[in-house]
């Protein structure tokens, strides 16, 4: 008998909903760490997002009869844990609900720090005065990507949540950026405008590190 393809929503579906322990395994093994980031930050604690996740696979058991596939199964399962995520985190006084982002995405905000360009008046006004640090050219220990990536995720973890929660699914998840604006409510307008700052800072982040002298 031909393995089944999980990677197709409708297969999932059907042996989900036929209590196939295979396909739920996949389900577990493919999603629990993303589920988990998301849910992180809305909570105050490892334990209360780990809390969140088990809920959410417990609703995504029950529920999967009554799931109409309007979204992607992915999309559909993340917005449980947002939702779960977003409930007990007000019970914690931290969670920000989901038409606030667009708000986020509205406010002003500058995506690089303004010192970093020439002041009106010098020469070279509006130019770089502190320039990005060419990456490509970084030594190879600096470029470790371990190293590098516990930079990204602790720099991720300092952002407002709007933008933590784009920059998490678009480039740590891989996801799409419909896939993100169905997932969140964002406008396309909003999400682009999320991830740019959210990228920006992690890049200032990463520009810091970099600018470190290798030990």
């Amino acid at each position: 008998m031909a393995a089944l393809d999980y990677s197709d929503d409708d297969v999932l579906v059907a042996a989900l909903r036929a209590r196939d322990e295979d396909a739920f395994a996949w389900l577990l093994t493919r999603y629990t760490g993303s589920l988990r980031r998301l849910a992180r930050a809305h909570v105050s604690s490892d334990a209360a997002a780990d809390e969140v996740v088990s809920e959410a696979w417990l609703a995504v058991i029950t529920g999967i009869g009554r799931f109409e596939q309007r979204s992607s199964l992915k999309t559909w399962i993340h917005r449980i844990v947002l939702n779960l995520a977003r409930t007990k985190g007000t019970r914690e006084h931290r969670s920000v609900p989901f038409s606030s982002l667009g708000s986020e995405a509205d406010a002003a905000e500058a995506a690089v720090d303004p010192d970093r360009f020439r002041p009106a008046g010098a020469p070279g006004a509006g130019s770089w005065a502190s320039p990005p640090v060419p990456w490509d050219e970084e030594p190879e220990t600096s470029l470790s990507a371990a190293e590098t990536l516990d930079v990204v995720r602790r720099a991720i973890a300092t952002l407002p949540p709007g933008q933590q929660m784009v920059i998490t699914l678009r480039d740590l998840e891989g996801w799409r950026a419909d896939d993100v604006c169905n997932a969140l409510d964002l406008s396309e307008t909003n999400q682009r405008v999320l991830l740019h700052r959210a990228r920006a800072k992690v890049r200032t982040a990463l520009e810091r590190h970099f600018e470190e002298p290798v030990r």
